[in-house]
């Protein structure tokens, strides 16, 4: 490991260790570059090794292209103290990816099996509420993957649709601006009713989108439950 690498460690999730893997940037001194979280909140904050580690061996990523170490350690110190901490968006693993190469990706999201074409709500709410039953770790590990999976698979799907929702309703406001100053009210009433119909839609997708926050602040919520009782049983 060296200055500017990429490394990760394995951490747990209900209780079982090895789950997924936790990224951030080698500063070359002992201390790590990481989003890193204390209770309900992240940051992006420099810490020695062991912080990183938590007695857990370290690996690094090899990337087939990647910057000079000088411009990754530059891409990662302009980051420290960001808090804007997105588990589908923004994690740890989109977070070094970013410093090392320029992309923000996360491919172990991936693995846990997203289907963007799946948008099954009261499905996905049904499995949430089995992760707080009594399991077995194996099936606990299966019932939280599927809901993460789920949860992001519906995240990335709906705030997509927003985002071109919020652009069309820009649109057409617009359109609507450019006639009235053509004084053509006509087409002006006409764009602005197709504004609010947009309008209307964005609300909608965000109120899901509100839905899905509180589906991940239970699965966490559950996870933590599930932890204590393993560790108890």
């Amino acid at each position: 490991m060296a200055r500017g690498d990429q490394i990760y460690v394995m951490r747990e999730l209900a209780g079982i260790p090895g789950l997924y893997e936790h990224h951030g940037i080698d500063c070359g001194d002992n201390t790590v570059i990481h989003y890193r979280k204390t209770g309900s909140e992240a940051a992006v904050t420099r810490t020695h090794f062991d912080t990183f580690a938590q007695g857990k061996p370290i690996y690094t990523v090899v990337q087939p292209v990647s910057f000079v170490p000088d411009v990754v350690m530059e891409r990662a110190e302009s980051r420290l103290g960001e808090r804007r901490y997105d588990l589908f968006f923004n994690n740890c693993e989109h977070f070094a990816n970013w410093c090392k190469t320029g992309r923000s990706e996360s491919p172990q999201l991936a693995n846990f099996g997203l289907r963007l074409e799946q948008l099954r709500l009261p499905e996905v709410r049904g499995l949430i509420e089995r992760t707080a039953q009594d399991r077995s770790p194996e099936q606990a590990i299966a019932l939280f993957q599927k809901a993460l999976g789920d949860i992001s698979s519906a995240y990335q799907t709906l705030r997509t649709q927003a985002q071109q929702a919020q652009q069309e309703a820009d649109t057409w406001q617009r359109v609507a601006q450019a006639a009235l100053r053509k004084q053509r009210e006509d087409l002006a009433r006409a764009a602005l009713h197709k504004k609010v119909a947009a309008q209307k839609q964005l609300d909608s997708l965000q109120t899901q989108l509100a839905e899905l926050v509180d589906m991940q602040l239970t699965l966490l919520r559950n996870r933590e439950i599930s932890e204590e009782r393993f560790r108890l049983g």
